[in-house]
């Protein structure tokens, strides 16, 4: 008889020691996908498929292990637990892979799994509390099973795929950097630079086609071509949980821990889609929690600031705001002219400045549409031979205008200041002057003047009838505490962003 064909017989054995030991549940998620590979000197090495199984199965059952096996065979000294080496990929987030043994005994309990009647998936913390109950493989209670690492299944096989692919576009050197968005550039090169994690998390928010998605974009590009050994994943929070949810579908949440867990940087954009998604909150916050403890360089960007994360549990929002939050704001006229000039230059195509002039002036809501308007220009005179002038700009952006021309109405922003200050509508007319009214009053009205092109004695009536001296002073009033208080004038912005969207 073969060494390894012995060796499989006395794993057999005390398999089956430890299946009665433990229990059926238990064995099935923790033990059975163990493969035994290889007897030298003394030592007996066992191959698991993720560090987090080498870990639990270290802590909890390797002594008893080790005991068994050396009343099966004295000349057993020692058992090595180790995880199958992974397989040799550059790509970014690379796949976890096992050896063809481990492949085959997990692959073949993928039916008995389901067969369980499991219809929970214990969290990190629950099994981390359970083991402490149970003491261990001698307690008298069963560990909570979480379900074994699954080899080729559908997860499996996009492993390498996790990361988004990166737009070639979206580098350092063509971000244009001006007032609105200078601290957020600042800190994203620095972590990009940095080759010790230096703030962690950086948060990165602000309004839509404001930049978000081109600085992370940016870090990413400049970090694999600094350092390629970096493993880096960047993606959606939307991408994050439809991968999650197919690791519970497939009973593969180790090796979906495994793989996000081990990263040197991980990205997530638009981390407010996981609003209101518990389960997935719950597994992104352990992730989070894991590498910040490992010291890995975690990178999130959302539409608003952590602490107006609606729908996210607050020990998470906490955690968002533990680095550096940079917000990234509405562009200036400046800005969007640099951003114009830029591109123009990128597509080597000469533009007139009145137009580059009028296009900075016209469309103030984000980058995206301005780059798409200037996109439109460009393609109109080279597909009909026309020159670039005011008035064809104007003509091929007669729609695009006239969108961007709407007119905000009193009545609109009294209702969005309502809502947002949580206040009755009716009180934008009161005579009420408690400031949890007034203050939101004044707001409507300094908006009125500033979005409309209502004259302040038409803003004063819309308002119960007030004087124009009233509004006068509420616009003052309003300037005054933009200038002293940031997170008022950060209120204020936002407002003025929803209604001018």
């Amino acid at each position: 008889m073969s060494v390894q064909a012995s060796l499989d017989q006395q794993w057999a054995r005390i398999s089956g020691r430890l299946k009665d030991e433990v229990g059926e549940t238990a064995y099935r998620s923790w033990l059975k996908p163990l493969t035994v590979e290889d007897f030298i000197g003394g030592q007996v090495r066992i191959v698991v498929p993720t560090r987090f199984m080498r870990d639990w199965i270290r802590t909890h059952y390797a002594d008893r292990i080790r005991a068994l096996w050396t009343g099966e065979n004295p000349g057993v000294q020692s058992v090595e637990i180790v995880v199958a080496p992974p397989r040799n990929d550059a790509s970014l987030g690379g796949a976890l892979t096992t050896s063809p043994r481990a492949v085959a005994n997990a692959t073949a309990d993928a039916g008995a799994l389901a067969e369980t009647g499991i219809d929970h998936l214990p969290t990190y913390d629950e099994v981390e509390a359970s083991a402490s109950l149970n003491g261990g493989l001698n307690g008298a209670a069963e560990a909570p099973a979480l379900p074994a690492f699954i080899a080729g299944n559908g997860l499996g096989e996009e492993r390498d795929d996790v990361s988004a692919l990166l737009d070639p576009r979206f580098t350092f050197e063509n971000f244009v950097v001006g007032k609105p968005n200078e601290l957020a550039f600042a800190a994203a090169r620095r972590v990009a630079d940095a080759n010790a994690v230096t703030f962690n998390p950086l948060f990165l928010y602000g309004g839509v086609g404001l930049g978000k998605t081109h600085l992370m974009h940016a870090i990413a590009w400049h970090i694999r071509k600094k350092d390629p050994a970096r493993r880096v994943i960047y993606l959606s929070a939307e991408k994050f949980m439809y991968q999650f949810i197919r690791a519970l579908r497939y009973k593969d949440t180790m090796a979906f821990k495994e793989q996000f867990r081990s990263v040197d940087v991980l990205m997530i954009d638009d981390v407010q889609f996981i609003s209101g998604k518990d389960s997935t909150q719950e597994e992104f916050f352990h992730t989070f929690n894991a590498l910040v403890d490992q010291n890995r360089q975690v990178i999130i960007s959302a539409d608003k600031s952590p602490s107006d994360l609606e729908g996210m549990e607050e020990r998470l929002r906490s955690r968002l705001g533990w680095g550096l939050v940079a917000d990234i704001h509405p562009t200036t006229y400046e800005l969007r002219l640099g951003i114009l000039q830029s591109k123009g230059e990128q597509m080597r195509v000469q533009i007139p400045q009145k137009v580059l002039e009028f296009l900075a002036h016209k469309i103030t809501s984000n980058v995206r549409e301005l780059e798409g308007a200037l996109n439109r220009i460009v393609a109109h005179a080279e597909l009909v031979g026309r020159a670039i002038t005011l008035e064809s700009s104007q003509e091929v952006l007669h729609d695009l205008l006239r969108a961007s021309n709407r007119r905000v109405t009193i009545e609109e922003i009294q209702k969005k200041v309502a809502e947002h200050y949580n206040i009755r509508l009716a009180d934008m007319s009161s005579a009420r002057r408690a400031r949890a009214v007034a203050r939101p009053r004044q707001v409507a009205m300094y908006l009125s003047k500033q979005l409309t092109a209502r004259s302040l004695p038409e803003i004063g009536r819309k308002f119960g009838d007030r004087d124009h001296t009233t509004v006068m002073h509420a616009v003052r009033k309003v300037e005054e505490l933009c200038a002293t208080d940031p997170t008022f004038s950060e209120d204020v912005e936002l407002l003025r962003r929803m209604l001018e969207g």
